[in-house]
């Protein structure tokens, strides 16, 4: 782990064309002035603009953690996040926890239309919410009665449990499945 003071380190972008030089060896994380992460390697170098992203987001969301750089280029894997150090993983479970926002489903309220696109009135741990279904492939079974779907926006909604839901909401999703 290398030990930074973000006040005293200097914040540097990457410049146009070079390929980011990173070991996957020790690394840290820190926010800048702007509220950007960036990841300050083995060699001390800032790389700002990190975005960090699960490898197996449904399956195994805590390991195979990959930091990309502002491109969309690979910087670094963690394989498993209880090897960080407390700060650093609760630093990289923060963002994650932001870029990775999913409402769950709790009750479906209401589906209007025959025919796509279809209009949602659902129920979420986040309060209630209507969205529009486009295409009845943005349905995605993960197994275990878990859905995601996928809104005419891009949204992400998962179903935690199909087979636990009230039977109205169950009824509502046998017509897409």
């Amino acid at each position: 782990m290398i030990g930074v003071n973000e006040e005293s380190a200097d914040v540097t972008e990457q410049s146009d064309g070079a390929e980011p030089e990173i070991a996957n060896g020790p690394f840290g994380l820190v926010h800048d002035a702007r509220g950007r992460l960036v990841l300050i390697d083995a060699m001390g170098r800032r790389h700002v603009g990190v975005e960090p992203v699960r490898s197996f987001p449904i399956t195994d969301p805590e390991r195979w953690i990959v930091l990309l750089d502002s491109r969309g280029r690979e910087l670094a894997t963690v394989a498993d996040l209880s090897s960080l150090p407390v700060a650093l993983r609760k630093t990289l479970e923060q963002e994650l926890a932001s870029r990775e926002f999913t409402p769950v489903i709790r009750r479906i309220v209401d589906i209007a239309g025959e025919n796509l696109p279809t209009e949602w009135k659902v129920e979420t741990d986040r309060g209630p919410t209507r969205f529009t279904l486009d295409d009845e492939d943005n349905i995605r079974k993960l197994g275990s009665g878990k859905l995601m779907i996928s809104d005419a926006q891009g949204t992400r909604y998962l179903i935690e449990d199909s087979s636990s839901m009230d039977s109205a909401s169950r009824r509502f999703l046998e017509r897409f499945l």
